[in-house]
């Protein structure tokens, strides 16, 4: 059968699959999980079935505690049940989450992981928030581009079903959550045949009703309670078995292999790299390139984080590594290291590797292929621990260099640049670009969007990619084909032209006459042209845009010269 392949976001792909498998869905708002909800909202209005033929119900509540304390309550009823939050949402949930997991409950929560409100609030992501929650008992799946949050949201539905251990199912929050990849779209059909209907009557026959009473524990005195939390380390111990099966299951059906723990690399690599989320595929693009160039580098990317499965974490790393770095994305104030770190420690405990951790891309800080080989130089050093990639720290000095940027991607990506102001469109067009090319062509694309906490009225920069071959690149590009500036005003006061490659294109909208665009450019902007060979159009897309009755949104005239100049 033919693959459904889409532009899709994360958020878009995690809803996908929980609407399926999901009967109720408790909800409330948080960037960047918001779209999550908002799809299942739309889709349910829109008469959408999930695989049971049923559409989904779904209920807002007045916050994400009381999102958190629905679900618990629809799933004691024996409904499927599922949310999506994020950051200080999921610490209002954590009270309900403890007792979701303590009462063996399936719930499916889908988190975009995002950093807390420290010393400021920011609504980009790490895995602050995720790792607060470490302790609730909820089993924890981790995914690191759109196709695996599709993939392994079906993964966390299935086994939480057959553990009857409730999942929380993260993703790096806009890195992931809000990127645009072409990703195949998985027919309902075919997530039906992945289940197996005998858990979800187990699970109903635990549920309560009339016609089977019996009393939910309240309170426990100290003759017992410590005992009752000891009797659920059998279904914890069945967890990574379940998750493998359940992988299995589904990378038969979709032609995509998961493992618990995911090694790339040289066979008889000595030094390697252990993270979570987004940051994996950067790691394993830049290893391949540092292979190709005589280094025996690798990197181990973890799926399934709790319960931690030290057998397969173990087995996943070569017998030849001697040096391990283990990248947190969190800060954990005090310890010794970061959670993954501390873990991979307690489970390499006699072998003879030297284990340092380090902290990168707090708050979807930047982590590129060149910060990528500063770790592993930093480990050829010997360098110390507790290490930060990414920032220059001159106060506590634990950052490490960046001594050179890396292009790891293949040479035939085409990747465009394009500035706008938030309101305008920009990054609205630039998403049906993206569409455009990824459903009506075969080449793989990538969109990313960034703009800062204001959203509207602020700077916003929209960056695209697209080609042949497979975009592993999940981090901002540093040279451009073709970049379009779709706000005037921004000549003089940003670089616009950084990046752009010889012989690129830049598409300017302007109202100046067409002699007089190029004397309107700052004179840096005029020998960057000049040097590097550069194409340059103009388009009074403001004049057009009012001619045609479309106001100041200029979005649709800039997007149809794009296409019209671009060649695609």
């Amino acid at each position: 059968m033919k693959k459904n392949m889409q532009a899709i976001d994360g958020n878009t792909a995690a809803a996908h699959a929980a609407y399926a498998f999901s009967e109720v869905a408790a909800i409330y708002p948080i960037t960047p999980s918001t779209t999550m909800g908002e799809l299942a909202e739309q889709w349910s209005a829109q008469g959408r079935k999930n695989i049971f033929g049923e559409k989904l119900n779904v209920i807002e509540m007045q916050s994400e505690g009381g999102a958190a304390g629905a679900v618990h309550g629809s799933l004691s009823a024996g409904a499927l049940t599922t949310t999506f939050t994020a950051s200080q949402g999921l610490m209002l949930m954590l009270p309900n989450m403890h007792k979701i997991a303590g009462e063996l409950l399936p719930a499916v929560f889908h988190v975009s992981a995002r950093s807390l409100a420290c010393q400021s609030l920011s609504i980009f992501g790490d895995h602050s928030d995720v790792m607060s929650a470490r302790n609730t008992g909820f089993a924890m799946l981790a995914s690191s581009s759109v196709q695996e949050v599709m993939d392994l949201a079906i993964v966390c539905h299935l086994a939480a079903l057959e553990a009857s251990i409730p999942f929380l199912h993260f993703f790096d929050g806009f890195r992931t959550s809000n990127e645009i990849q072409k990703a195949e779209l998985i027919p309902y059909e075919t997530m039906a045949a992945m289940l197996d209907m005998k858990f979800i009557e187990k699970f109903r026959a635990r549920c309560l009703t009339p016609d089977r009473p019996y009393a939910k524990v309240g309170a426990e005195n100290p003759d017992v309670y410590f005992q009752g939390r000891e009797t659920a380390n059998s279904y914890y111990n069945a967890v990574p078995g379940i998750v493998k099966k359940c992988m299995d299951k589904v990378g038969k059906k979709i032609g995509r292999e998961y493992k618990l723990f995911e090694y790339s690399g040289a066979p008889d690599a000595d030094k390697i790299i252990i993270a979570m989320g987004s940051g994996c595929d950067t790691i394993e693009e830049t290893v391949e390139y540092l292979n190709k160039r005589g280094e025996k580098a690798g990197a181990l990317k973890v799926h399934l984080y709790r319960p931690f499965s030290v057998r397969d974490f173990t087995e996943a790393i070569p017998k030849s590594v001697k040096k391990i770095a283990v990248l947190d994305r969190t800060k954990e104030p005090g310890a010794i290291g970061e959670p993954l770190y501390l873990d991979s420690v307690a489970a390499l405990c006699g072998r003879d590797i030297k284990i340092i951790g380090g902290r990168y891309g707090l708050s979807s800080k930047e982590f590129t292929p060149g910060m990528v080989k500063a770790v592993y130089d930093h480990l050829d050093k010997n360098g110390h621990h507790g290490f930060t990639v990414g920032i220059r720290d001159d106060v506590t000095n634990l950052s490490i260099p960046v001594e050179e940027n890396i292009i790891a991607e293949p040479s035939s990506t085409i990747k465009c640049k394009f500035w706008g102001y938030g309101s305008d469109g920009t990054v609205g067009a630039c998403k049906n670009a993206i569409k455009i090319i990824g459903d009506n062509t075969d080449m793989n694309a990538q969109g990313y969007f960034v703009y800062d906490s204001k959203k509207s009225g602020g700077i916003t920069i929209s960056y695209l990619r697209f080609g042949k071959e497979k975009i592993r690149a999940p981090y901002l590009p540093i040279e451009f084909d073709f970049v379009a500036l779709h706000k005037p005003e921004y000549i003089g006061r940003y670089d616009i032209l950084d990046g752009i490659k010889k012989d690129g294109i830049f598409l300017v909208n302007s109202p100046e006459k067409s002699g007089e665009v190029f004397a309107s450019l700052t004179e840096k902007m005029q020998k960057t042209l000049r040097e590097n060979d550069i194409k340059l159009y103009a388009i009074d897309a403001l004049k057009i845009a009012e001619e045609v009755g479309l106001g100041l949104r200029i979005n649709t005239v800039m997007l149809a010269a794009f296409f019209k100049i671009s060649g695609v």
